[in-house]
């Protein structure tokens, strides 16, 4: 149906905005604002703004405000930290890490033991850097001991490289000689009836070897849960350690009888290659049996504190005086 002329116009020809019909010159460019057959009468075209914008876009015009609505949410949910399925913290999810601490040479300190016999005496320089290897100190000896002893076991000595030869008098034989002597010594192992005991070369087939070493070694090998210089018996590769700290320096206990410690401290640890455990004192003032850890201390209050109760000194009181000897 054709729509009525506006007032104080000439109607236009019927067919001026047919979809399909020839535009004169004087005919806009764009399409009528309404279509043909709505009844309704036609708005007035603006020379601008929205109007024209849609007269040109058509329906693309709506669409695009719709994509930046949409561009927008996906951004947001995007940056937006996202909470885990179940309802769990973020947080526990993805722990924060703790800003680094400052780097500092200070030396981590030593527990508060209070334990004035267990730390090294002062005395002259040891080495302390090896290279975790061992050269083997010739010599060999007759079997010492019962002969019916029911343990018979070999030994050879070696010294660790990097071991400066005056830790042990420039003499690598002689401290071979002063091993071997403690352990012939009638006061040692071989004195209980219990054991025998022989000297071998490295190549037969030693039981265990005893190896001086440095400090640096002994703590790679023996550990360091103890923060005193110790030395101790590695079972894996059936080694008795004896760390060049206390060779050179002994121990609190022993005071200037250097010789006295040495001797114990080979008792010591070749009674745990021999299979003993650790000892207390069993009476006030009655001599240490040589398996109580005398490096720290004859006291069992301080070796039960050292040990923090997972060894077999209690913390009676008892004190007792230092021996060298399983036999003595």
């Amino acid at each position: 149906m054709n729509r009525a002329p506006e007032r104080g116009r000439s109607a236009p020809p019927a067919d001026r905005y047919r979809r399909g019909a020839r535009r004169t010159s004087a005919e806009p460019l764009a399409a009528a604002w309404e279509p043909e057959g709505t009844g309704r009468p036609q708005r007035p075209r603006g020379p601008g703004g929205v109007k024209r914008l849609v007269s040109h876009y058509g329906w693309r015009i709506y669409a695009i405000p719709v994509l930046v609505v949409l561009t927008a949410l996906v951004v947001l949910d995007t940056v937006q930290p996202k909470t885990p399925a179940g309802g769990t913290d973020s947080a526990a999810e993805t722990p924060v890490k703790p800003p680094e601490p400052p780097a500092t040479e200070v030396q981590g300190q030593k527990p508060q033991l209070n334990l004035p016999t267990a730390e090294l005496p002062p005395g002259p320089d040891f080495s302390q850097d090896g290279v975790g290897t061992f050269k083997a100190v010739a010599g060999s000896s007759a079997r010492v001991g019962e002969a019916n002893a029911p343990k018979f076991r070999k030994y050879s000595i070696a010294i660790e490289d990097g071991v400066r030869p005056v830790d042990y008098n420039d003499d690598a034989a002689a401290f071979g000689r002063t091993v071997e002597g403690f352990l012939s010594d009638p006061r040692s192992w071989i004195g209980t009836k219990t054991v025998a005991l022989q000297r071998v070369e490295a190549n037969q087939n030693p039981d265990f070897t005893i190896i001086l070493t440095t400090t640096k070694t002994t703590h790679a090998i023996c550990g360091k849960e103890i923060p005193f210089e110790t030395s101790c018996w590695d079972k894996d590769t059936r080694r008795v350690i004896i760390n060049v700290a206390r060779w050179v320096r002994g121990a609190q206990a022993y005071g200037r009888d250097l010789a006295g410690y040495r001797n114990y401290v080979i008792n010591h640890e070749v009674g745990h290659a021999l299979g003993n455990g650790h000892a207390a004192c069993p009476e006030n003032g009655a001599p240490a049996p040589v398996m109580m850890q005398q490096t720290f201390g004859v006291a069992n209050d301080f070796v039960a504190k050292l040990n923090a109760g997972l060894d077999v000194v209690p913390a009676d009181g008892k004190v007792c005086t230092t021996n060298a000897f399983p036999a003595g």
